[in-house]
């Protein structure tokens, strides 16, 4: 496949302006604003699929301003609205949108629904082509579990993640390879589920790198309240590390103050070969509002912040598309799609921890072990964003210029004979 050949199916959830479709789809069709200026897309959005219309749509107008057919069916956006398999790429992005919760407060976004889907024209087709899926995989085990091994199963290249892990690191550095490590914490803050998948995701990219790899996870808790201080002062978590990451945020506390903190959360995760991580997730309220790390290994201590507040061009989508672009060019994940496999069962098991009132919840269906990647990918090699990374980025006015008729489904599902 050549660049600027490979076609791409956009099937996404919803797509307004800030939403992950919003902020990562326009970027395929106009460029991508970096550090180093606007690079060109080497693929094409060829077909776009829009589960929910928002109030606030700006898919239909994007798609009518770049000669983007919308499609109804997440088959026909495959095949063109035709018989055959006739993209080369999926890129799914199940984020946002008018969902229910599970029991256990979980967004019941249709991940698996339409990775179904995709895969059941990819098995018409008998050919199968990469796929990305926007964060985590799903939010319950049992899909996400169907859809990693369905992926494997039917050798579809398949990825997963998001932007944190490629956002600006101040300072710029991570753990090399075999690190020794014996205690690590990511600050995180915001939504429970939705922003502590990004939280463990921050963690997760730094700890895989710990001498001899990723062993897995034996257990998670979820401490919330007045429990998670009590934790901290009983030695569950270390302070110091909380208080290493909160300096390394560019204007933020100097110290820990749960005066100030509302709503707190924190996840013990105890990995299998003995490393204790934590997640300390520091509510709503703005005490923090960046992702922070602290890793301890040999006696020093390694701190950094994330930054990911990139402007009007939401630029930290930008280098999630190139690695992204990459994939769908070489097939290659830019990372390992275990990373992915392993947060987000993690993530349903603290969501079941915190719904048990802080249950300790053993995961021996967690003994995932990988490498991580010796290539990294890409990312910016500045501590802040530059260049076309703040450029303004126009977006459509919401019902204010032409938007794109969606083409109804032509087939009914009607088999006759053999």
């Amino acid at each position: 496949m050549t660049e600027n050949s490979l076609r791409i199916a956009a099937i996404v959830t919803t797509f307004f302006a800030n939403s992950h479709a919003g902020v990562l789809v326009p970027k395929f069709l106009r460029g991508f604003p970096t550090d180093n200026g606007l690079i060109p897309p080497r693929t094409q959005i060829a077909s776009i699929y829009i589960d929910q219309i928002h109030q606030h749509d700006v898919g239909c107008q994007l798609a009518n301003e770049y000669g983007v057919p919308l499609f109804e069916s997440v088959r026909a956006a495959l095949t063109l609205g035709g018989s055959k398999l006739a993209v080369d790429a999926v890129l799914l992005i199940g984020e946002h949108g008018d969902y229910p919760r599970s029991s256990i407060g979980q967004e019941m976004l249709p991940r698996r629904y339409l990775f179904e889907q995709i895969c059941g024209t990819v098995i018409e087709a008998k050919h199968p082509i990469p796929v990305f899926c926007d964060k985590h995989l799903a939010y319950t085990w049992a899909d996400a579990s169907w859809m990693y091994n369905t992926a494997t199963t039917l050798k579809i290249p398949f990825w997963a993640g998001s932007a944190v892990p490629v956002a600006w690191r101040r300072p710029n550095l991570e753990h090399p390879l075999d690190t020794p490590l014996d205690d690590a914490l990511t600050i995180g803050f915001h939504m429970l589920e939705r922003y502590g998948f990004h939280a463990i995701e921050s963690l997760q990219c730094q700890v895989e790198r710990r001498r001899g790899g990723e062993t897995g996870v034996e257990s998670v808790q979820c401490l919330s309240g007045k429990a998670v201080w009590k934790a901290g002062k009983q030695g569950q978590w270390p302070i110091q590390l909380a208080c290493k990451a909160l300096n390394a945020i560019e204007d933020g506390p100097t110290t820990l103050d749960p005066n100030k903190i509302e709503n707190p959360h924190v996840f013990l995760i105890k990995y299998i070969d003995g490393l204790s991580g934590t997640v300390l997730m520091l509510g709503d309220t703005g005490y923090v509002n960046k992702f922070a790390y602290a890793g301890t290994g040999n006696g020093c201590i390694t701190s950094l912040e994330y930054h990911t507040d990139s402007g009007p061009a939401n630029a930290v989508f930008s280098y999630l598309g190139l690695n992204i672009e990459d994939f769908f060019l070489s097939g290659v994940t830019p990372s390992p799609v275990e990373r992915t496999y392993l947060t987000t069962g993690i993530l349903e098991s603290l969501m079941i921890s915190n719904n048990r009132n802080g249950q300790l919840v053993p995961t021996p269906h967690l003994g995932i072990t990988y490498k991580p990647s010796i290539k990294p990918p890409r990312r910016p090699s500045r501590e802040r964003p530059a260049g076309s990374s703040l450029d303004e980025w126009p977006m459509p006015k919401p019902g204010a210029t032409p938007k794109a008729k969606i083409i109804p489904i032509n087939r009914d599902g009607t088999i006759r004979g053999k």
